[in-house]
């Protein structure tokens, strides 16, 4: 999963890029409306968390244009603005939650779990091929009921190839999901991790197995598709 921060504040955005980090989430982070606005452009985000002072204008004005534009990802502001009034404005302006600094961490994970289980979002579905099954939620990958032992990773990587399980994802989608942008990754880091997750696959009686599409993605299908 990945997050888009915008905090001008650099210590806490990075203790927050911190935190979200050790709870599994992708995050990058950023301190103007105008770098958001560039991101957005170009990445696709599971969830926005955004500050409101920024200093280049206020956050709410990026959250009203993004709204217009389409832009239907959950957004959390992170704010010290306490007033009702300062909330009313911000969920009127299309937020999904709200929270005041200062905060925890653990309620900061939290709601943003909650936010990606909302019907249509990210988490809260158990996905399945063949006899494999994930839980977005719980994060654990069983086959016939077993545990199957994958890592953080290589569990990001299972979900987006069962979201679109029969069809190639294309390997630069993968890599936009897996890693943000201050991630050290060498060429050949996603086909090593997609090797190692095929062989996990095929060391249990799975029913799936992982395609490889040169110069284009990957594709997840049932074993009897493949014949």
């Amino acid at each position: 999963m990945r997050i888009l921060l915008i905090e001008d504040n650099p210590r806490l955005a990075e203790l927050v890029a911190k935190g979200l980090g050790t709870a599994g989430f992708a995050v990058d982070s950023f301190g103007t409306i105008t770098e958001a606005e560039t991101t957005l452009a170009t990445v696709t985000y599971h969830v926005m968390v955004l500050d409101l002072g920024l200093p280049d204008g206020d956050g709410l004005d990026l959250l009203v244009r993004i709204r217009r534009r389409g832009f239907v990802l959950p957004v959390l502001l992170l704010t010290a603005r306490d007033g009702v009034g300062d909330r009313v404005r911000g969920l009127d302006a299309g937020a999904d939650d709200y929270l005041l600094k200062p905060f925890a961490m653990d309620e900061l994970q939290a709601r943003i779990r909650a936010l990606l289980r909302r019907p249509g979002a990210s988490l809260g579905a158990e996905l399945n091929c063949g006899r494999l099954v994930l839980d977005t939620l719980s994060r654990q990958v069983t086959v016939e009921g077993l545990p199957l032992v994958t890592s953080k990773r290589e569990t990001d990587l299972l979900e987006q190839l069962l979201r679109r399980s029969g069809r190639v994802v294309p390997k630069r989608l993968l890599e936009d999901g897996l890693y943000s942008f201050d991630t050290d990754v060498s060429s050949n880091s996603l086909e090593a991790m997609v090797s190692r997750l095929r062989k996990r696959l095929a060391s249990v009686p799975s029913g799936v197995t992982i395609h490889t599409l040169r110069g284009v993605g990957y594709m997840l299908a049932e074993e009897d598709d493949a014949a």
